[in-house]
């Protein structure tokens, strides 16, 4: 491997930690938000040894081992496969974006405000590289932190209470998280997450972990009931803010159902399917619904990415390839998607001071660019074909429908129900009866570059997704045949883990041929004494 002297990983994640530090050091505003556009222009270059992905593979890759803590068996562990490499890419991609969109927006504090994007991008990233599940844990936890502070420094009049439901209901889902991954070690002697996804363990304790991380999970994603905290944190975080939540956050669950749930506990995963199922699709059906009736367009976004991940969680729980491929592909896409629609909100907030429909009508005669943007990221929320959402909703709908016709009609309702709060955003905000915008200024250069990546985006992986598919398809093989041969979990297996196992081995029982005679030798010494022992 070209790259493989490199450890590209560790650079990734901790490149805009020691930026973070570096921007302590600095005074001014403009100087600040210069640099860390910088970093994160020098992150995606980063990237670029990512490249030697190896496509025909579902082994983890660039992986970095150093032990870290001897006693307990922690080590720094790190490494890729194809479902979490096109987060990575997402995260990172998406720093630039944030810090382009936050230039006129956030004026006050503005070297905490980026510090505290910095440190988000190292624990995301972290997160999704991580292979030791203590290291994991440490990284799903430092998120917590920068959020809960871009929420309560630079959200809106009701921040301070959107930050405490928040980290309230993220700390809590960790805190269960935590009881599962302790269990595991004990249960298994390692926080190795591959070398737990070779373990089998018993069904009653697959099940109690599994509780315990999909709550974890489904808080994150999050599912409905569990959904409450996201609303008010989208509506008062800061454009940035709301991105990268929308984009990279929510996503973690999703993740954490794959890289966890289904390879570590897969018959406990397949016991609670039709639950999981059923709290997808209310997800879906309930998220549409309130969205519709939203007037504040944040909220509207907000309610939507409910229903959008209850598509990825559906898709996750009839395991079927293009389920799940169809799952990973649109927890990229909503990302970019979701993501160019709150920076479209924080755009025409900056203008109108409002992000109440009824304030921002009409717009199309005044704000030609910024309406042909909205009306493009509109059609592929809703899966027009040609844009991204198409495909990734395509493979989903398959999936579903191979394993129910009745789920694939509520995938439908969803669908058109998700038509129907988009045309509904769409045709007010942009040929309604106009109510402001007339000495408003249209979509100006900076806004440009942090738009039309995202655009390009869209169309790249809506008409040419085969390059995503390649690089994610052996790692979803690879997870759905080790599913498949761990999901059934024998009562013998069961009880062997409560009491040492006994096993009466007959002389005949080992073969002759191909064994050396000294190897037979001592093959029947240990019978007899097998023998001996349990007689």
């Amino acid at each position: 491997m070209l790259y493989a002297d490199f450890p590209v990983l560790s650079a990734l994640i901790f490149f805009p930690l020691v930026a973070a530090i570096a921007l302590v050091f600095l005074r001014k505003d403009e100087t600040i938000r210069y640099v860390t556009l910088a970093v994160g222009i020098l992150e995606c270059l980063l990237l670029l040894p990512l490249l030697a992905f190896d496509l025909s593979t579902a082994e983890f890759q660039f992986v970095e081992r150093l032990t870290w803590i001897e006693a307990w068996n922690i080590q720094y562990y790190l490494g890729i496969d194809g479902i979490s490499i096109l987060m990575i890419v997402l995260t990172v991609l998406l720093l630039p974006l944030c810090v382009l969109c936050s230039w006129r927006y956030i004026g006050q504090r503005v070297k905490e405000f980026h510090i505290c994007l910095l440190l988000m991008t190292t624990a995301c990233i972290g997160v999704f590289c991580a292979l030791d599940f203590v290291l994991f844990y440490i990284f799903w936890e430092a998120m917590l932190v920068p959020m809960f502070l871009l929420i309560a420094v630079w959200g809106g009049a009701r921040r301070r209470y959107a930050s405490i439901k928040f980290f309230l209901y993220t700390l809590a889902g960790s805190t269960l998280l935590l009881v599962a991954i302790v269990a595991f070690f004990i249960a298994a002697g390692t926080f190795s997450i591959p070398d737990l996804m070779d373990q089998r363990f018993g069904l009653r304790f697959q099940q109690l972990t599994f509780l315990a991380m999909a709550l974890a999970f489904a808080i994150k994603v999050p599912m409905f009931p569990f959904h409450t905290w996201l609303p008010a944190a989208h509506v008062e975080a800061p454009t940035a803010g709301s991105v990268l939540l929308a984009s990279i956050l929510l996503k973690m669950g999703t993740y954490g159902f794959l890289r966890f749930c289904l390879p570590i506990t897969p018959a406990a995963s397949e016991f609670f399917a039709p639950l999981m199922i059923v709290l997808a699709v209310i997800s879906i059906i309930y998220g549409s619904f309130v969205a519709i009736g939203q007037q504040d367009m944040k909220k509207l976004i907000a309610y939507s990415s409910v229903a959008h991940m209850g598509f990825v969680t559906l898709g996750i729980f009839v395991f079927a390839f293009q389920g799940v491929e169809g799952a990973i592909m649109h927890m990229v896409n909503h990302g970019i998607i979701t993501g160019a629609m709150f920076m479209l909100v924080g755009l025409l907030y900056e203008r109108s001071h409002s992000r109440e429909i009824d304030d921002n009508l009409g717009l199309s005669s005044h704000l030609p660019i910024y309406t042909g943007f909205l009306l493009l990221f509109s059609l592929a929320a809703f899966g027009f074909p040609g844009t991204n959402g198409f495909f990734s909703k395509l493979l989903v709908l398959i999936g579903v429908f191979e394993a129910s016709y009745l789920l694939g009609v509520l995938f439908i309702i969803g669908l058109l129900l998700g038509l129907a709060y988009l045309m509904r955003l769409l045709l007010a905000v942009g040929w309604g009866t106009p109510a402001k915008g007339a000495g408003w200024k249209d979509v100006n250069s900076r806004e440009w570059a942090y738009l039309l990546p995202l655009l390009v985006l869209v169309f790249y992986l809506g008409l040419a997704p085969g390059r995503a598919l390649n690089i994610m398809g052996p790692s979803i093989e690879n997870l759905l045949i080790n599913f498949d041969d761990h999901r059934f979990v024998s009562e013998e297996y069961q009880d062997t883990r409560q009491r040492p196992r006994q096993i009466m081995i007959q002389p005949d029982m080992i073969p002759e041929n191909n064994v050396a005679p000294q190897q037979r030798s001592k093959a029947m010494d240990s019978v007899h004494l097998t023998a001996q022992r349990t007689n």
